[in-house]
């Protein structure tokens, strides 16, 4: 066999993708194989005589059989190469080669020039870094010519800090790939606006298509079309179906290839069965985006997310974004646009809303009650199966949207939690997001199966918290908060003023604003009673706008006994309209913006300065609590992630290694391991022994120095000093053999010094096989562990997030000085949960990881001059379950 029939090493599977190009369109990713001969050899006739040369320094017109034969076989390690497809066509392809007996590689690109400025060359260097960082690479070298100023842009801009040198007319760039805050920063800004953009082309086209138009009033191709043509779509409307000349009076095509001029987005209604050829049609039309809209796809069973996998990847191949399937459309309600590409007969008007729902059933409703409540919207999307533009999408597509102000979201499950938290968490710093989760308490739908994650409850609850997300319960909460958020500033604080006409309902208020958690800013509301005036009512609430002391208004107002109760409502809007806190009403009942309390924009749309008004007070004292707490969120500092300098994660991750080598499928650490790992993070244990006979514990014990503890292994007894798993204050030999007779185990026994007094917690990483470590704290006990209070933080952990975390559990004033004790050493406790949460970041391989109990008492030094010591501690070290490497871009993969 001679060395051409050798077969090529196969490259890991993970190093394909399908990717967001700048412009927003699609392209699919791979390592190069052998069959790309004729590709590559198209790419080259296709490229300009500069392009070629700017790439090979000379004017090559066509790659030599050997020359495609060494390019086409690599060994995926020292040679590898990517190809980037539109289609079947090669576009672009980029490489490294290292340089033998060293951790450098060059690398090169070639771009077909109708593809560049797409950002193509980036997303290559980005793949390409990060397999060669797989492959112990460490630096990347090139040499581009000097009037190539594209190329070396690229390589300049993409956040590695590079060496430059120039002779004869070549500049020589050299770089390290690690993947340094800075680089990260550049892929995060690169990607965000690439799928921004992406989502842009499906929201704002400048032609629609409706496959499957039919002039049947019962089906949804009639919808469709109907909605489209009613809601006045600003470009031209194409309906196609082959037998049929006109639907609802508009001219009708026999399909999407015959239509003579360009399209932008296909709205698809056949059945199941025909959507695979509507979108190869699409795909020889240049068609720039979908909306699927028929079902029996992934909710139908493992069949149909077949196809719709297939569905995806022909349509990503082809450049084009999918909304859906088995969705309910897309809504851009931009006056000079105008897109109802929905089922919706009717939407709500202009707003600063943009909202995201999953449900296609539930999106007739939603629509309904925001235009009910006249919550006007940006823009709205249903993604129904999420095959594959996701809530993640509409964030970034949000984030820099100048018509967006509020985010609101309807979730049943996520794709990428990881990527959510970091997108929810940037957006959450201009913009709120308010999201509702369903399915707490069961299963991710059928439908979403094939592209979700089961998260558990105290897993979104932790990544909400973290991402500043506003949680709501419910749908009627989640417009509540949405209604404040769009029409009134965040309020300054907590301190609450309440005005009204009724003293009855204004204590009924006060209840509520104390029960969540508020300040009331005077000791009783303002009552101007059934037969106050609307000047009396306007002044009490200028006097509470006013007041220094009050940050947020509730003004509660009931039908008085007589006429004229519509003059109220000019008092309290126009009160509001000049206030810098956020005014909300109670206001006869009504909910959403009533006609009397709106403040209306060029198209008769309520405007900030709006009152919300809500039809019971303690609705509205709800909403304003989501929103405090945001914007106290919102007001905090970012935080640090400590250096904590005396880490030594090379030992502990020689350990992890040498036990993975023993057991790869993963295996309980032994307590001398344990005590390592911990010891190369700095955190303070006890010293301890483990012996399996009286003597050998009183030898021990003589070592550590009395007094000294006894403590079970057997699991079911190491932290139960009332079974008799404990024995505490042993001061001699004689205590020593007594309570190791009496430990009713035939297990080892750990000897161990005996901690001063202190108040027991519990530290635990508790491994989320979506997106990785939770930090988990909680006051140890029984009771603690039945009432599960616990506090849950994602990595990384800052020390704004560690301080926030000691103090949430609601056992916390039991650390606090309860009852006249002496407040533990809260900074200690702090400094822990930041090393363990950089143990988890570090090594994602340690999967779970309990320390109980952790020992803290005051501050003022005692027992050695510590005041948190860790008495005890389980490990469990495996493969890792989640990918915790952000690596280079790449669009979710259909499941």
């Amino acid at each position: 066999m001679t060395p051409e029939e050798v077969a090529d090493p196969a490259p890991p599977p993970h190093w394909e993708a399908d990717i967001v190009a700048a412009d927003g369109g699609t392209v699919h990713l791979r390592p190069i194989c052998p069959e790309d001969a004729d590709g590559l050899t198209g790419l080259m006739d296709r490229s300009s005589d500069q392009t070629r040369y700017y790439r090979f320094f000379g004017p090559m017109k066509r790659l030599s059989a050997k020359e495609l034969h060494r390019f086409t076989h690599v060994d995926h390690d020292a040679r590898v190469a990517f190809v980037v497809l539109l289609g079947d066509q090669v576009i672009g392809v980029g490489r490294y080669d290292r340089y033998p007996g060293t951790d450098d590689a060059e690398v090169a690109f070639l771009i077909e020039d109708a593809h560049q400025r797409r950002g193509l060359g980036s997303v290559l260097l980005e793949h390409l870094a990060a397999a060669a960082r797989e492959r112990g690479i460490k630096r990347f070298v090139a040499e581009v010519l000097a009037q190539n100023s594209t190329m070396v842009r690229v390589f300049q801009d993409a956040g590695y800090k590079s060496q430059r040198s120039y002779e004869d007319g070549v500049v020589h760039l050299s770089f390290p790939i690690e993947q340094t805050e800075d680089a990260l920063a550049v892929t995060y800004e690169r990607e965000q606006r690439s799928e921004s953009r992406s989502i842009a082309r499906l929201l704002t086209p400048s032609s629609v298509a409706v496959v499957g138009a039919s002039n049947d009033p019962d089906k949804i191709g009639n919808a469709l079309l109907r909605n489209l043509l009613d809601y006045g779509f600003a470009g031209p409307v194409y309906p196609v179906n082959p037998s049929a000349r006109h639907v609802r009076g508009v001219p009708a095509y026999a399909d999407i290839e015959s239509i003579p001029d360009d399209v932008d987005l296909a709205l698809v209604a056949v059945p199941a069965d025909e959507v695979e050829g509507v979108v190869e049609a699409c795909r020889r039309k240049r068609v720039r985006g979908l909306v699927v809209v028929s079902g029996g796809f992934g909710e139908s069973g493992p069949e149909g997310r077949a196809v719709e996998r297939r569905l995806v990847a022909s349509a990503r191949a082809s450049g084009m974004r999918v909304v859906g399937p088995n969705c309910l459309g897309i809504v851009n309600t931009e006056p000079a646009l105008r897109l109802n590409a929905s089922l919706a007969p009717m939407v709500p008007g202009r707003g600063r809303v943009g909202f995201f729902a999953q449900s296609g059933a539930l999106g007739v409703a939603l629509l309904e009650r925001a235009r009910s409540r006249g919550i006007g919207l940006s823009s709205f999307v249903s993604a129904g199966n999420r095959a594959d533009v996701s809530g993640n999408d509409l964030l970034q597509y949000w984030a820099t949207d100048p018509g967006t102000e509020v985010v609101l979201l309807h979730l049943e499950s996520f794709g990428n939690p990881r990527k959510f938290a970091r997108l929810a968490r940037t957006v959450g710093r201009t913009k709120p997001v308010v999201a509702v989760k369903s399915g707490r308490h069961v299963g991710v739908a059928p439908g979403l199966a094939g592209t979700s994650v089961a998260v558990p409850e105290q897993s979104v609850a932790a990544l909400f918290a973290s991402a500043g997300v506003i949680r709501v319960e419910t749908v009627a909460q989640m417009f509540d908060v949405g209604t404040l958020l769009a029409h009134q500033p965040l309020p300054a604080g907590d301190r609450v003023a309440i005005v009204g006409n009724s003293t009855a309902i204004g204590v009924l208020v006060a209840d509520a604003v104390l029960e969540e958690g508020l300040q009331l800013a005077h000791e009783q509301p303002v009552d101007i009673g059934v037969s106050g005036t609307p000047e009396q009512f306007r002044a009490a609430l200028q006097q509470a706008v006013d007041d220094e002391g009050v940050d947020a208004v509730i003004a509660v107002f009931l039908p008085p006994l007589m006429a004229g109760s519509h003059e109220f409502g000019p008092a309290l809007r126009e009160v509001a309209v000049g206030s810098a806190k956020p005014v909300l009403a109670s206001f006869l009942s009504a909910e959403g913006v009533p006609p009397e309390l709106a403040v209306l924009d060029e198209q008769g749309m309520p405007a900030r300065g709006s009152v919300p008004s809500y039809s019971t007070p303690e609705r509205a004292v709800i909403a304003l609590a989501k929103a405090s707490e945001y914007a106290r969120w919102r007001r905090r500092p970012v935080g640090d992630v400590p250096e904590l300098p005396d880490v030594d994660e090379q030992q502990a991750r020689t350990l992890v290694r040498g036990a993975l080598a023993s057991a790869p499928a993963g295996r309980e650490l032994d307590d001398d391991e344990l005590m390592a790992l911990l010891g190369a993070y700095g955190v303070p244990l006890l010293r301890t022994r483990t012996v399996t006979d009286p003597e050998t514990a009183v030898a021990a014990a003589a070592e550590i120095g009395y007094p000294v503890v006894l403590k079970s292994t057997a699991p079911w007894l190491r932290h139960r000093s009332d079974l008799g798993g404990v024995r505490l204050d042993l001061v001699d030999d004689d205590a020593v053999r007594g309570a190791y007779a009496a430990i009713p185990s035939g297990d080892p026994v750990i000897v161990q010094e005996m901690a001063a007094p202190g108040v027991a917690t519990v530290v635990e990483i508790v491994d989320d096989p979506s997106f990785g470590a939770l930090v988990s704290f909680g006051v140890g006990g029984v009771a603690t562990e039945l009432l599960g209070d616990r506090a849950f933080r994602t990595l990384p952990l800052t020390d704004l997030d560690a301080a926030e975390l000691v103090r949430e559990p609601r056992a916390w004033p039991l650390l606090d000085g309860w009852r006249g004790s002496e407040p533990v050493d809260t900074a200690a406790l702090e400094d822990l949960l930041l090393r363990v949460a950089r143990l988890a970041d570090d090594l994602p391989e340690v999967l779970r990881l309990s320390l109980e109990p952790v020992i803290v008492g005051p501050a003022n030094p005692w027992h050695g001059g510590r005041s948190l010591v860790v008495a005890g501690g389980t490990a469990r070290v495996g493969p890792p379950t989640a990918r915790v490497d952000p690596g280079p871009r790449r669009m979710r993969s259909p499941l």
